[in-house]
């Protein structure tokens, strides 16, 4: 992808989302970063200097719309990375609703309504849609049902969107990543009453690599599915 392009990220401001967007930024592309309020819009700005960014609360799908409304989008987009997420870990007698909406919302749905929202800029563009997924997009264990559910519906989306805009040149890609040395990951050992260890896990640099990769593949060729696990 070169020269110039327009990516949209979602997750920019930490871990995965914010090694994707230094990468483009360094390179000169045009960023659109969501933030979930006006305040971390204004720290995305001031971290990735000439971006852009675009307000709304990824908790809250039913509002993207109105929020949007309200704000210019870009003409163009070449990429549209879904990067974001949240985790609340507990077992199937234990979690809320309240915890399976959250869940679900931010990770499923939202990604969902942006992609409508965009849809019409990346057939323009012939775009690339990006999902970042997890290894529990595949597969679900003891204590992780919703986040597994909200992952696993994720890749049903991607799936779905990749037959749909094949022939208007869209591109989708899934990328599964094993556990990242992120804010998600410590936040996932102290649900699981375990040490943390960054080291241990995969450097969310490591993952930026291999979706620009993805990016950047010539147009004759699309990467459907990327599952990168621990090397160690």
């Amino acid at each position: 992808m070169a020269g110039m392009a327009t990516h949209v990220i979602t997750g920019a401001g930490s871990g995965i989302g914010a090694a994707v967007a230094r990468r483009l930024h360094a390179r000169g592309d045009d960023l659109v970063l969501h933030a979930r309020d006006a305040g971390r819009a204004k720290e995305l700005a001031a971290e990735f200097p000439g971006a852009r960014t675009l307000v709304g609360d990824l908790a809250d799908p039913d509002r993207l719309s109105w929020a949007f409304s309200h704000q210019t989008l870009p003409d163009r987009v070449d990429s549209l990375l879904h990067i974001a997420g949240v985790i609340d870990l507990g077992r199937v007698g234990d979690l809320t609703p309240k915890a399976w909406r959250r869940q679900l919302d931010v990770n499923l749905l939202s990604p969902a309504e942006l992609t409508r929202h965009f849809l019409p800029q990346l057939r323009l563009a012939q775009g690339h849609v990006v999902f970042v997924n997890s290894g529990s997009g595949l597969n679900a264990y003891a204590d992780w049902s919703a986040y597994a559910a909200s992952k696993h519906g994720l890749k049903a989306l991607a799936d779905s969107l990749r037959h749909e805009e094949h022939a208007n040149g869209v591109r989708v890609t899934s990328v599964y990543p094993g556990r990242t040395a992120s804010a998600m990951q410590a936040k996932v050992h102290q649900q699981e009453g375990k040490e943390y260890d960054p080291s241990k896990w995969i450097d969310p640099e490591s993952v930026a690599t291999t979706l620009v990769m993805a990016l950047d593949l010539p147009k004759d060729a699309e990467v459907n599915d990327l599952t990168v696990r621990p090397g160690r």
